[in-house]
């Protein structure tokens, strides 16, 4: 995946370890895994594969926002 798809790195620059690590992506996609596996509780180790796919799709729906807010600000200019 390329930056566009993944957002980059999570830190931004000057973070210790830039340029490594975990992408936006992933970030993302793990605050989402962290409230659904709250929500699913105990149940969660019948359902990883699913609350982990869905909090991917978490990820990538956020990205895709976050690229529509961001284009929406700069026309405010």
């Amino acid at each position: 995946m390329n930056n566009n798809e993944t957002g980059g790195n999570a830190f931004p620059p000057g973070y210790p370890y830039e340029g490594q690590g975990m992408t936006l992506r992933d970030y993302f996609a793990a605050k989402a895994m962290q409230a659904l596996i709250a929500t699913v509780g105990a149940n969660a180790s019948r359902a990883e594969e699913a609350v982990c796919g869905v909090a991917y799709i978490y990820a990538d729906q956020m990205l895709k926002q976050r690229d529509l807010f961001i284009d929406y600000e700069k026309k405010g200019d």
